[in-house]
């Protein structure tokens, strides 16, 4: 079974079952709901997509930059993978300190977010490169460092890109009795103190993601309350082999070099710091005060906005004048434009001085 292909325009709709929006987004976006709960459609297009997309086509065309293919961007990925290479190379061969492997136990979890924020997200979204093959390389790299391609092109680029902060349908935002994220999810006792304790719990996020998430999600065929297609042929084997890489890498090689104990201290360090970094940039691009989260009527199953203006509604930017932020989080910091235009590469400033124009109704 293979990935769905997505347009170079607009695929965080038109990769969506069921969609009805035609190319130039005139039809109204529709997607498929969880089992026997009908249809979810948002409202049909309107002028601010349209005028989003010419402005952006405009000045790639005045410009002649680059939309994908940047040669900045594959300095930065070697940068990347030369700091993750050297992080875990001295950690699980040279040191021998408490004072040495816990600093390189946090440059390497630190690295690890970095791949999966700059290189295996532009690569998802079909946003590193105009060929389809690299995409697909530097997807794969989620799976190197125990994650899965293919559940994260699932998850997050079909459900949670297309639901963004809707009840029910965006699994992301779904921890179960642990934390109310939403103003429509169960209210209990033990969320009065989740400020305190979901710290903790979001280290543990990555770790439950490599050992647990994946072979559930494969096992139960489903997302959250979406069914998927299992994973076959090559995205089974990439799905393995990539397990199987991490497995050896996180634990059988250390293994050979140092104690059980050791091995599991600094996995535990590098692990929690890489949960910790997921959970707080999810949570403050979607889970904050300025972040709705809409209901679809109950009868029609309808979002009375359209698809571009519930991202905007359902986003938020965060750290706009941080160019450290923007360099290590791939640009994730001006997450509304992401959502917006998810193929275009992180780091175009089109994505960000385009959007703000539209908005501002200039």
């Amino acid at each position: 079974m293979e990935m769905p292909s997505f347009s170079q325009r607009d695929h965080s709709v038109s990769a969506v079952p069921d969609s009805q929006e035609t190319p130039d987004g005139s039809e109204a976006q529709t997607a498929a709901r969880p089992e026997g709960a009908g249809m979810l459609k948002f409202a049909r297009s309107d002028r601010f997509q349209a005028e989003l997309r010419r402005r952006v086509e405009e000045y790639f065309r005045k410009s002649g930059r680059r939309q994908r293919d940047c040669p900045q961007m594959y300095l930065k990925t070697a940068i990347i993978f030369a700091w993750f290479l050297a992080s875990y190379i001295l950690l699980a061969f040279v040191a021998t300190a408490w004072w040495q492997a816990v600093p390189l136990s946090l440059s390497l979890g630190l690295a690890v977010a970095a791949i999966g924020f700059n290189i295996q997200h532009d690569g998802g979204h079909g946003a590193y490169s105009n060929h389809p093959w690299i995409n697909k390389l530097m997807a794969l790299c989620v799976d190197l460092v125990g994650g899965s391609s293919y559940i994260w092109h699932w998850k997050h680029n079909i459900t949670h890109h297309t639901f963004v902060n809707i009840t029910g349908h965006d699994s992301d935002i779904d921890l179960g009795f642990f934390a109310r994220l939403t103003p429509h999810q169960a209210r209990l006792r033990i969320h009065r103190f989740q400020h305190w304790y979901m710290w903790p719990l979001y280290g543990v996020t990555a770790t439950k993601w490599q050992f647990f998430d994946d072979f559930w999600n494969i096992l139960t065929g489903r997302i959250g309350n979406y069914p998927f297609p299992r994973p076959r042929g090559w995205n089974l084997a990439a799905f393995l082999g990539g397990k199987a890489f991490f497995f050896s890498m996180a634990i059988g090689i250390p293994l050979l070099m140092h104690a059980w104990w050791v091995v599991l201290i600094y996995y535990t360090v590098t692990s929690c710091l890489l949960g910790l970094v997921l959970g707080v940039v999810f949570q403050l691009a979607h889970c904050v005060e300025e972040a709705d989260f809409p209901l679809p009527e109950s009868d029609s199953g309808r979002i009375e906005t359209t698809w571009a203006e519930h991202q905007v509604q359902t986003t938020v930017d965060f750290s706009r004048r941080s160019r450290i932020a923007a360099w290590l989080l791939g640009g994730l910091n001006f997450q509304i434009v992401h959502h917006i235009d998810s193929d275009l590469h992180h780091g175009s400033a089109a994505r960000r001085c385009s959007f703000g124009r539209v908005r501002s109704g200039d």
